[in-house]
């Protein structure tokens, strides 16, 4: 995966706050025993912290101003995102804006854009207060991302995926997917309380997985904002072999069985291994949207 050299990175896209601190509340999971669970409720969900169940304090608490910055100050060009982890978070939310801005605009609708909130251990958010241990996840109280780096290290040593840079591209990108689906009315659909292999909460998370397919259909031409040149230049068949091996390692029946020793269908919020590298694989062959129903 590689980036335009010469590409300007936009970091009003990404806020860093890694290293501050939330004033007032409480943050909602600890480490060991409880932060496994929360892992595998929270690891790639919807909705907020509050919606897990996981939150407690004031939910509208928000997190502080880092005095770094750091990816103000370090994320200026596409040079950066090819040298630095979270130079190239930012490239691959500027580049899944970009995408998800054109194609709203050719159905003549409009895309709000959304930030990514880099922080570290614990965040406030209008979804409430939650700690890194719930994984990446969208909160629609607020429009905003919220990942800890961290995590992607994570994905490799807790959930046994390859890693590499597409698989964290991946990963981002379905946090993107909910936002669309929070613009176009269906996130909700996964509130209905219920679980399983066929219940909405999968079902949403499927379109996920498919919208982020659709992006990286796209991704090498869909064209910039400040050059017109497609950010990314180059995505290889190993990077999409290790984004397809990030999502199945994120398989409900994958977590299950390496966290609690079994698989029980009836619990899953996010589908198997082999539905989640599906609904990707859907997305990316077609690059169509439409073609992303899991709802049928």
């Amino acid at each position: 995966m590689q980036f335009d050299d010469d590409a300007d990175l936009d970091t009003s896209e990404v806020r860093d706050v890694r290293g501050s601190r939330i004033p007032g509340g409480k943050a909602t999971v600890g480490g060991g025993i409880v932060g496994a669970i929360a892992l595998i409720l929270g690891l790639f969900f919807g909705v907020g912290p509050d919606q897990l169940g996981l939150s407690s304090g004031d939910s509208g608490t928000t997190a502080t101003a880092s005095s770094a910055a750091q990816v103000e100050q370090s994320c200026r060009t596409g040079q950066d995102a090819n040298t630095r982890d979270d130079c190239r978070t930012v490239a691959v939310v500027n580049s899944v804006q970009d995408f998800w801005r054109q194609e709203f605009a050719r159905r003549g609708a409009q895309y709000p854009d959304a930030k990514t909130v880099l922080f570290t251990d614990r965040i406030g958010t209008a979804c409430g207060a939650a700690t890194s241990a719930v994984g990446p996840f969208y909160c629609p109280g607020d429009r905003q991302v919220y990942l800890d780096l961290g995590f992607f290290d994570e994905l490799r040593t807790k959930f046994g995926s390859s890693g590499g840079p597409f698989a964290e591209a991946y990963v981002v990108a379905h946090e993107y997917g909910h936002h669309v689906q929070d613009r176009m009315g269906t996130l909700s659909r996964s509130q209905d309380g219920r679980t399983g292999s066929n219940s909405n909460a999968v079902k949403v998370e499927l379109q996920a997985d498919c919208y982020a397919g659709v992006w990286a259909h796209h991704a090498t031409t869909t064209p910039d904002e400040s050059t017109g040149r497609p950010l990314i230049t180059s995505l290889t068949p190993a990077d999409i072999r290790d984004g397809l091996d990030a999502a199945a390692a994120v398989g409900d029946d994958r977590i299950q069985e390496r966290f609690q020793g079994r698989v029980t269908p009836e619990a899953w919020t996010h589908g198997s291994a082999a539905q989640r590298q599906q609904w990707f694989t859907t997305g990316f062959r077609s690059g169509d949207m439409a073609d992303c129903n899991t709802f049928r």
